[in-house]
Order: structure tokens, then C-alpha cells, then sequence
């Protein structure tokens, strides 16, 4: 059974989401398939851009999740908060653990391998496929005072009631 991890967030506009790197419903490349679980990637975010967000947004987060991972909750790959509100794209490998890819004010939360950076796609064998959700969310904060050895699970916990409008762009991986 496949869920989505936003649909029991209270309603927020729409807009979109689009990579040079990644269509809509297709496979994730090798550049975007996880070297850190051992799937033979390199673990290189995409170049992620978005438009037609709400005129009242602040800032942004980015994230990327997988629902189908073998927990109860799925599995938190990448998160990104503090995107100023006239940054509209992340170049590719802006989700190294360097950071230098990012906006200034911008950092990395740790995912759920606790590294500080973007870990790809790597599915455990015979799991079948997986779906992995970016997600650009479009907030009313111009800065999300938040630890930065909080989860993405938190953040999503302390963004519940402050998200103007999200966009969303899935890809997936089988190993």
C-alpha cells in the first residue's frame, strides 16, 4: 500500500515543480541513486526549480522522502529549509554536505541515515519499486528558527500550519 506523506496536511495552494534532471513518474538516474546504501550512485541532488507560488511566500523548504521504505513512517532522504523567497532553483549537487550549493541562510537538516546532506535513492533489494517525493513547500516565516540537528520530521511537525503552497515532483528506483 503506497501513501503520501502530505495528504493529511491541512490544504495549500499548488504550483510547480520541474528538474532538468528528473520528468515527472520517471526513473531517478545514477547521478540521483544512493552511493551511501551501497545502490552504485553517486548521491547528487537534482537541479529542482519552481514557479507560480503564492505572491505572500517568505521562504522555502525542499525535501525529498521516500513513502515506501521499509519503517512505518518512510524515510526522510533530504531537507532543506531557509531558502530566501527570491530563490526559485537549486543547481544539481546543491545537497552535498558542503552546503555551498545552497543560499546563503540556507542549511541541510540530517536525513534519516543522520548525514547532512542529499542521500539518493537505494531502495533495499527486492523491496520493488520505490517512489521518491520532492517537494518544494512555499511558507508565510521568512526563517524557520529550528535546531539544525532537528529531523525533517520535525520540521514538517513545526511548517503543520504555516505552508502557503506545495509542489511536488516523483520520481522512482528498484533495485
Amino acid at each position: 500500500m503506497s501513501w503520501n506523506p502530505y495528504e493529511n496536511l491541512p490544504p495549500a495552494a499548488s504550483f510547480s515543480l520541474t528538474s532538468s534532471d528528473l520528468r515527472e513518474g520517471e526513473k531517478l538516474a545514477m547521478p540521483q541513486v544512493s552511493g551511501i546504501f551501497g545502490a552504485g550512485g553517486q548521491d547528487v541532488s537534482p537541479q529542482l526549480s519552481w514557479s507560480g507560488f503564492p505572491l505572500e511566500t517568505q521562504s522555502f523548504v525542499v525535501t525529498m522522502c521516500d513513502p515506501e521504505a521499509p519503517t512505518v513512517t518512510g524515510f526522510w532522504h533530504w531537507a532543506v529549509l531557509n531558502i530566501p523567497r527570491n530563490v526559485t532553483e537549486l543547481p544539481a549537487g546543491a545537497g552535498d554536505e558542503s552546503g555551498n550549493g545552497l543560499p546563503e541562510g540556507a542549511f541541510h537538516l540530517p536525513n534519516d541515515a543522520r548525514t547532512m546532506r542529499y542521500a539518493g535513492a537505494g531502495p533495499p533489494p527486492g523491496t520493488g519499486k520505490h517512489r521518491y517525493i520532492f517537494a518544494a513547500l512555499a511558507l508565510e516565516a521568512e526563517k524557520i528558527e529550528i535546531d539544525r540537528g532537528a529531523t525533517p520530521a520535525w520540521l514538517m511537525f513545526s511548517l503543520f500550519n504555516g505552508t502557503l503552497g506545495r509542489a511536488f515532483l516523483e520520481g522512482w528506483y528498484e533495485r
